[in-house]
């Protein structure tokens, strides 16, 4: 089985398609490395791209697509609905095939510090890789936004990063470095322009308000398209099925009135996510990945 590692980082630029192009061309111009998708977001004003490949490969690529973005990107000027302290914002590395979480670490590690040395960006790492058990959540990490970092980074010792200097890098800010398990970027926008009911519903539903184990959420407006949004972050969708996380949202949604618009899934999504959807609405007994034609055809 050959050893594969997938880097899905996050960029503060979802609206000029020039600058996501030069970013995107810079991590698909390490060999061996494939660019798997690139998905960009104008109301948060960030793009999510995915990447694959070897672990020499990967890590070249990532430190590529660090650079791009911190010469093409200046958070000064930078407005958008998502929270981010960084012009390339998060950088996890993923096990896929052939490779561990271990792995993955030691990859974020190394990354990490070449980030910090040669790009002058403080790095804190996050997830599986943090150092120190607050930055495993990443809410803690980003605390503040580019904006509030620049003066606690340097007046309070618990904002310490763990590679680069003391201090945001005056257009670049600072950057995220993880490992983590396939991670389930998923929306749901409610026909609705009341934004304090997108909050409330992201409140019910996330873990950290009491709702549902291993599920992130924030509400968000998108002017753009006259909606709002919960926006998800599935972080163990064996814990916590997709499914499950769209008939909780529909549910607090009907309880207020509003009617789902739609959802979005941002990135790719693991065929085992799809499956459980599939099982669950078709109602089909026993239902696993194995009786996919495709994956049988090419294992």
């Amino acid at each position: 089985m050959p050893a594969i590692v997938e880097c899905v980082p996050n960029f503060s630029e979802g609206r000029r398609k020039e600058v996501v192009d030069r970013i995107v061309y810079s991590i698909q111009s390490v060999p061996g490395v494939k660019v798997l998708d690139v998905e960009m977001d104008p109301d948060h004003n960030r793009s999510v791209v995915t990447f694959a490949g070897s672990k020499d490969g990967v890590q070249e690529a990532a430190f590529r697509g660090a650079r791009a973005a911190s010469e093409l990107i200046d958070l000064n000027k930078h407005t958008g609905h998502h929270p981010r302290m960084g012009a390339l914002d998060v950088l996890p590395f993923v096990p896929l095939s052939g490779v561990s979480m271990e792995d993955c670490v030691e990859i974020a590690q190394r990354v990490g510090a070449r980030i910090g040395k040669d790009l002058k960006i403080p790095v804190y790492l996050y997830e599986a890789a943090a150092r120190r058990p607050e930055r495993a959540n990443l809410e803690n990490v980003r605390r503040g936004e580019f904006e509030g970092l620049k003066n606690s980074i340097l007046t309070d010792d618990s904002r310490y990063p763990d590679f680069g200097p003391r201090q945001l890098h005056p257009t670049a800010g600072a950057t995220a470095v993880g490992a983590r398990m396939p991670l389930i970027a998923f929306n749901v926008n409610l026909r609705s322009t009341d934004l304090e009911a997108a909050k409330a519903i992201a409140k019910k539903v996330r873990a950290s308000g009491g709702g549902l184990p291993k599920v992130k959420a924030l509400g968000f407006a998108l002017e753009s398209r006259g909606l709002v949004q919960v926006s998800m972050n599935l972080t163990d969708y064996t814990v916590t099925h997709l499914s499950q996380v769209f008939e909780e949202v529909v549910k607090e949604a009907s309880a207020r009135g509003l009617d789902v618009a739609g959802s979005e899934i941002i990135g790719l999504i693991p065929l085992e996510a799809v499956c459980d959807v599939a099982a669950k609405h078709l109602k089909v007994t026993n239902f696993t990945s194995n009786q996919v034609l495709e994956r049988r055809i090419w294992g």
